[in-house]
């Protein structure tokens, strides 16, 4: 175990940045935003606290994990996961770095209001064109839909609104 004299809040949040969404890789939970606070406890573990992208997100347990096994690389081997549901997750936490790297990867990044789908005019991350159209309200995830460019025709993912 680490002494809590040698544990850095900015040293946490660096090995944390380095923990990818396993449900899209070229993410990290820094970029998406759900890493809520770090606290050092009294007996030199650290808590990491964190917020699920909605209620039920079955990628959580595996984030969780992917932050223990982080910090146990660094040395640290007392940590605790706790997810707090309240605020609420919104896409407004996700990074503008976060958004770049999701429509470089092909999923049209979240855009609007939260709770609102747009059933048209979502940029497509491969041609750019808005010339797009919702094919269904749900995508590869609950917290995606479902789109095709009328131009390019491909399929894409867009990240909705939360």
């Amino acid at each position: 175990m680490v002494a809590s004299t040698n544990i850095s809040i900015q040293t946490v949040w660096q090995i944390l940045a380095t923990v990818t969404d396993p449900e899209v890789p070229v993410l990290t939970i820094m970029d998406l935003g759900i890493v809520r606070d770090i606290k050092i406890m009294e007996d030199a573990g650290i808590e990491v606290i964190i917020t699920p992208t909605y209620t039920g997100c079955p990628a959580m347990d595996m984030i969780s994990m992917n932050i223990k096994l982080a910090m146990v690389e660094h040395g640290y081997t007392h940590v605790k996961i706790t997810s707090i549901l309240s605020p609420a997750w919104t896409t407004d936490w996700m990074s503008e770095e976060g958004k770049r790297k999701l429509k470089e990867y092909g999923i049209a990044p979240p855009k609007g209001n939260a709770g609102t789908i747009a059933e048209d005019g979502i940029e497509c991350p491969q041609c750019h064109s808005f010339h797009t159209k919702l094919l269904s309200e749900f995508g590869s995830t609950a917290c995606k839909a479902l789109y095709q460019c009328q131009d390019c025709k491909e399929p894409f993912d867009y990240f909705k609104c939360h």
